[in-house]
């Protein structure tokens, strides 16, 4: 199992891309990077591509909306290049409220523009002369308003012909379809108690029609690392992130992080969160995230807790384990976990 970790992207981009080169030495293998609405990552990802060496970098995620296919596998090619080689693309289909309210674009048809990045993205890196009719017209036609333009190959030759593509999912329509076509899965609020009775189908599904040649699906999932006696501590810090995206990462009728916990088991837990922080009660919200879900969601307690929890998210399918070190010194942690992959 490898080792990555989050990049922390609310505070000043340097300072969080400097922690997290130094972190390259202590034995991490990856690095993500993510967007939401916030700076954008591809600036971050060259930096880090300049304060780094061994470790690879990756957007989680790139949404699917606001950066043509074309562009996307463009910042790829760029972004490996500059790495030699160590590029991952994260990318995913975001959700309504970002895309509709930061990006004005029409929240349609997530996973057909998610499978079309894929395949354009693939054929590019190829260099192929595109050609493609679907979400995205490649050339415009002139039905849609085209004018001038031709078919196109990408101008400059990738490093790689292939870059590894990892794809934000969920719900099972948009696991089957990751399991079928992505390199790897990047699912959010794992729990390894619950992954084979919520996934476990859609996985299968997609497997059975997966090329071989794209090798076994890796699966990217974590939490909260500390190594400490008062795991509670670190659990609660893990409360207002749980509380925002359950209780306020979409419509009341339409949040992909509500219904995932709701498939774990705590539907009565999801709608106290999600009544509460649409409210303006968010200490209510936080309040209501159940003891036990942060427990399976975070790797945090004594030594041996913490060992358990490694083997229990490798034992459901995880073959990246994506930590956030917790304490004063997270190049230790990182060095400690290393040691027991």
């Amino acid at each position: 199992m490898e080792l990555s970790s989050p990049l922390t992207y609310t505070g000043d981009p340097r300072t969080a891309a400097d922690r997290a080169a130094a972190l390259e030495s202590a034995g991490l293998d990856a690095v993500w990077v993510a967007e939401a609405y916030g700076f954008d990552s591809p600036t971050i990802m060259g930096y880090l591509a300049a304060r780094t060496e061994r470790m690879r970098i990756g957007s989680a995620i790139l949404n699917v909306y606001s950066r043509s296919p074309a562009l996307i596998a463009q910042t790829a090619a760029g972004l490996d290049a500059l790495t030699g080689g160590r590029a991952l693309l994260g990318i995913g289909a975001s959700g309504p409220q970002v895309v509709e309210g930061w990006h004005g674009r029409r929240y349609d048809r997530p996973l057909g523009r998610t499978r079309e990045v894929i395949e354009l993205s693939r054929r590019i890196w190829r260099r192929e002369v595109i050609e493609h009719r679907g979400i995205t017209d490649l050339p415009l036609p002139p039905e849609k308003g085209g004018t001038l333009g031709k078919p196109l190959k990408l101008l400059t030759h990738p490093v790689r012909g292939t870059i590894p593509v990892y794809v934000a999912a969920l719900g099972p329509a948009n696991v089957r379809m990751t399991a079928e076509l992505a390199d790897g899965w990047l699912p959010f609020l794992y729990a390894p108690e619950h992954a084979a009775k919520v996934w476990g189908p859609s996985l299968a599904e997609g497997t059975a029609r997966r090329d071989p040649a794209l090798g076994p699906l890796a699966v990217v999932a974590g939490g909260l690392l500390a190594i400490d006696d008062d795991a509670e501590a670190v659990h609660d810090l893990m409360r207002p992130t749980v509380a925002l995206y359950v209780g306020g990462m979409g419509a009341p009728d339409r949040n992909f992080y509500h219904d995932l916990i709701c498939s774990y088991g705590y539907e009565a837990a999801a709608a106290a969160i999600q009544k509460n922080y649409l409210a303006g009660r968010r200490k209510e919200a936080e309040a209501a995230v159940p003891a036990e879900l942060l427990e399976q969601i975070c790797l945090a307690g004594p030594e041996g807790h913490v060992r358990e929890r490694v083997e229990a998210f490798r034992e459901s399918g995880v073959t990246m384990l994506d930590v956030t070190p917790v304490g004063a010194d997270p190049a230790r942690l990182i060095e400690r976990v290393r040691g027991w992959l």
